[in-house]
C-alpha cells in the first residue's frame, strides 16, 4: 500500500539520521530505495538533504500493516545501518524498536545474528528485500 511505502521509506531515513551524520553511501543507497519504492528522484533527493535538520518529522518507529513488511523493514534497515562502514547502537536500538512495536521482538536477536553473517562485500542495494515483494 502507499502507507506501508511512505512508512518504509520515512523509516528508512530516520534510521539513518540516528548517528546524525549521512554518508554519501548512505545518500545513494536511499535514492535507490526510494526509485524502488516508487517515488520521484527529486522527492528523495530533497528529503535526504532536509532529514537531519527536520524538526517535525515524528521519530517514532513505524507499525506497518502486515508483520512481513515490518521484517523486510528490519533486514533493510540492518543493511543500510553497515553502509557507512559502522553500526552505531542508537541505529539497532531503533532497529529493535520497530521490531517491538510490530510484534516481532522474538525475532530480533535471530535477525541480528543472522546480519552477522553477511558478507561484508555483499552487494546492499542488490540484496534489498523490498525488492523481493509488489508494492
Amino acid at each position: 500500500s502507499v502507507i506501508d511505502r511512505s512508512l518504509y521509506y520515512k523509516g528508512l531515513m530516520l534510521l539513518i539520521r540516528k548517528d546524525r551524520e549521512i554518508c554519501d553511501e548512505e545518500r545513494k543507497m536511499m535514492m535507490h530505495i526510494g526509485e524502488a519504492l516508487g517515488f520521484e528522484s527529486s522527492f528523495c533527493k530533497d528529503t535526504v538533504e532536509d532529514i537531519m535538520d527536520n524538526k517535525f518529522v515524528n521519530d517514532s518507529p513505524p507499525l506497518f500493516s502486515e508483520p512481513w513488511i515490518a521484517l523486510s523493514f528490519i533486514r533493510d534497515g540492518l543493511r543500510l545501518s553497515v553502509s557507512d562502514g559502522q553500526t552505531h547502537k542508537a541505529e539497532l536500538d531503533w532497529l529493535e524498536a520497530v521490531a517491538e512495536n510490530n510484534g516481532l521482538s522474538s525475532l530480533w536477536a535471530e535477525e541480528f545474528e543472522r546480519f552477522s553473517l553477511i558478507e561484508c562485500n555483499e552487494s546492499l542495494e542488490d540484496n534489498l528485500e523490498l525488492k523481493r515483494f509488489e508494492w
